[in-house]
């Protein structure tokens, strides 16, 4: 194309006449131009790329003569397309709506916007691009689920690896249920201590100090004695209970959660995989599409040049090979999509599982912590009525009739003696 060449150079080029220009122009794809060479030869500019073709953009080499079909799949209410070449950037997936424009993998330097990307991708996943992200709705608005939150992965605590979100949330589920185990042993702790505290209370109350005490004061200190024993009784049928209703309970829940856990850990990491396969694909595919494109072009100018013998053949075949790559990297980006929505679905169904067991656990603990609460009020009240006696027995405590009471049984005469007369 050396004439073309010439032509296109800084000098500003001829344009075709206005009529014949606004004609065509309004038929070529955005950001082309139509233009006459001073040979009176039409041809085509690119002004994103200043690529230049002697054929109309439609027909450039290497260009399937039918718009190639958009593949998509749904994914968060919002689609995950096939794109067109000049969006599939290095590290590069858009996510949007689906829209039309579609442009043909195996153009030639097929143009990139000069807007900003749509979409990123961030070890191997692909979201909308923050800068021109559109708005997402929630899938439980004002929820707080999981299900919303956890799509990417962070630091860990030392820095330097990534932790996916959903296992941040597995281990969260695992420290659940590490406390329930160590509530369970705190409850274990508690039965113990009331089980010596009976222990104590009912040898204490078999202790014969102060036996001896006689009248009323007698009566009401041999029953706080006895109310020792009723409730060290009291305490051991509220450490029995805590042990069948409270601790039983909190280490049988979800006997075998932690291998159901992994199972899940499993499933999701090897969708992971998966997409990580099918991006690998997409880039290698998207770097194939790349070299033939170049080659298709160099073969192209060439012999437009006529600086080599490449035969109309050769340069039909490197078409082929371009379009061949261009179809090759639409069809690893819908697969990549297809796994991505598969991974996508399992997330939001394993993460609402994982919420559902998360409720289902703080209500259990709940629960049975208000049985634990239950059950101590009841034992208050049981050890109020064994010293409801005793309180009785005290209010009665009177010295003047334990005297009266003594006297009677002691007593060995009440004749009084009197001075003796001369």
């Amino acid at each position: 194309m050396e004439e073309l060449q010439e032509v296109h150079r800084p000098l500003k080029p001829r344009k075709a006449t206005p009529q014949s220009e606004d004609t065509l122009n309004g038929h070529l794809p955005p950001g082309w131009q139509s233009y006459m060479s001073p040979q009176g030869r039409r041809y085509y500019v690119n002004t994103f790329t200043n690529e230049t073709t002697w054929e109309r953009p439609s027909s450039v080499p290497g260009t399937p003569k039918s718009p190639v079909s958009q593949k998509s799949s749904a994914v968060n209410g919002y689609y995950i397309s096939g794109t067109p070449v000049h969006q599939l950037d290095s590290g590069h997936v858009s996510l949007r709506k689906a829209s039309g424009d579609p442009q043909s993998p195996g153009s030639p330097a097929a143009p990139r916007r000069q807007s900003k990307e749509s979409s990123l991708t961030i070890n191997c996943v692909t979201f909308p691009h923050p800068d021109v992200m559109p708005e997402q709705q929630l899938l439980k608005p004002s929820e707080w689920s999981y299900c919303d939150y956890f799509w990417a992965d962070k630091k860990d605590s030392q820095g330097n690896n990534t932790v996916s979100g959903f296992e941040i949330l597995l281990q969260k589920q695992l420290k659940g249920k590490q406390m329930q185990k160590e509530m369970a042993e705190f409850v274990r702790e508690r039965i113990k201590i009331e089980e010596e505290y009976a222990k104590n209370l009912s040898k204490l109350s078999q202790n014969s100090l102060a036996a001896q005490e006689e009248g009323t004061l007698g009566e009401a200190w041999a029953q706080l004695k006895k109310s020792l024993a009723d409730e060290a009784e009291v305490h051991l049928k509220f450490s029995s209970k805590l042990q069948s209703e409270v601790e039983k309970p909190l280490l049988n829940f979800r006997e075998n959660f932690k291998k159901d856990l992994k199972k899940c850990d499993h499933h999701i990491a090897d969708l992971r995989k998966h997409l990580a396969s099918r991006y690998t694909a997409v880039e290698k595919a998207r770097k194939a599409l790349t070299e033939r494109q170049k080659d298709l072009e160099i073969k192209t100018q060439q012999l437009e040049v006529k600086l080599s013998n490449k035969t109309e053949e050769e340069i039909k075949k490197a078409r082929r090979k371009s379009t061949q790559a261009g179809d090759d990297l639409m069809r690893c980006v819908d697969l990549y999509n297809q796994a991505q929505s598969k991974w996508f679905e399992e997330m939001v169904t394993t993460t609402l599982e994982l919420e559902r067991l998360e409720v289902e656990r703080v209500e259990m603990i709940r629960q049975h912590l208000c049985q634990y609460t239950q059950l101590r009020h009841e034992t208050d009240m049981f050890n109020q009525s064994t010293v409801e006696l005793v309180d009785q027995l005290l209010r009665k405590v009177d010295p003047a009739k334990d005297r009266e009471l003594w006297v009677k049984e002691h007593k060995t005469g009440d004749i009084r003696p009197v001075d003796m007369e001369i």
